[in-house]
């Protein structure tokens, strides 16, 4: 109220003598004046670095929000990737079981596999429950993958016909000829298992198919196993054998179908 009541005494003698402020006036504009300039430029100055950081302030909002948008496309993109893949497989199981369709056949996925870049030995997620037993032929992508050789009430174990242990009777389906085809993890590293116990003079060439052979005691006949090559005598030049190419991806199983009825022994 002084300060308002000071402002309005020096409005009024400030009208009333304006004639003789004019040089109170003049010097307290040649004073003040500067002074404005260099508060204006103060303000300016400030004015402009709170408008500099509101803009970054704006900008780390906007971004945040475009990153999480970004995140959340990402997601999306990879579910629909990983869709995109399980479809594949299922295209894969349907054609698979529409080419050997005379066996009853059920799919399951893998859980667990060996501490290894193969899939020599591997868990999957059916088992008694599912009416899963030994003995029971696996296949997968093209062609055979191996058998059931542990089944528990949830989940079951396969040997692969990659595993060293492995031994699968075969059969050349362009000559009839039989054949023994060995799991070999360290030749797997150059893409192929052994082919053995081949007729000499069979004439057995490099691209021809191995299949399941109805001898085999495990095994359901003409089930694809793979594609032989590099065929040569053996030392005791009295049989030949060569490498196998699998008709399956070993590097990588999601899904698999078991075929349900176990084959009989025939010896």
């Amino acid at each position: 109220m002084i300060l308002a009541l000071l402002c309005l005494i020096l409005l009024v003698v400030s009208y009333r003598f304006s004639d003789k402020l004019g040089p109170v006036k003049t010097v307290a504009g040649d004073v003040i004046t500067p002074m404005q300039v260099g508060i204006n430029k103060v303000g300016s100055y400030f004015t402009a670095k709170f408008d500099y950081l509101k803009s970054i302030e704006d900008l780390l909002a906007k971004n945040k929000e475009l990153t999480e948008k970004l995140d959340k496309v990402n997601y999306e993109n990879k579910l629909l990737i990983q869709g995109k893949y399980e479809l594949d497989d299922f295209r894969k199981l349907y054609n698979l079981d529409q080419t050997y369709a005379d066996y009853p056949k059920v799919a399951a996925r893998v859980i667990s596999k060996d501490t290894n870049n193969w899939y020599n030995n591997f868990k999957i997620d059916k088992g008694t429950n599912d009416g899963i037993k030994p003995g029971m032929n696996v296949m997968a992508g093209n062609g055979l993958v191996g058998i059931i050789i542990k089944a528990d009430h949830n989940n079951s174990i396969v040997r692969s016909i990659i595993d060293d242990s492995s031994n699968v009777r075969g059969m050349f389906l362009d000559t009839s000829d039989t054949c023994t085809v060995k799991g070999n993890l360290k030749l797997l590293d150059e893409g192929h298992i052994e082919v053995a116990d081949i007729k000499k003079g069979s004439g057995v060439k490099d691209g021809y198919e191995v299949v399941t052979s109805y001898v085999s005691p495990k095994f359901h006949p003409g089930i694809l196993i793979g594609y032989v090559s590099n065929i040569k005598v053996d030392p005791s030049n009295m049989t030949e054998s060569g490498y196998l190419t699998p008709a399956v991806d070993f590097s990588k199983l999601d899904m698999v179908l078991i075929i349900t009825r176990e084959k009989e022994e025939l010896y």
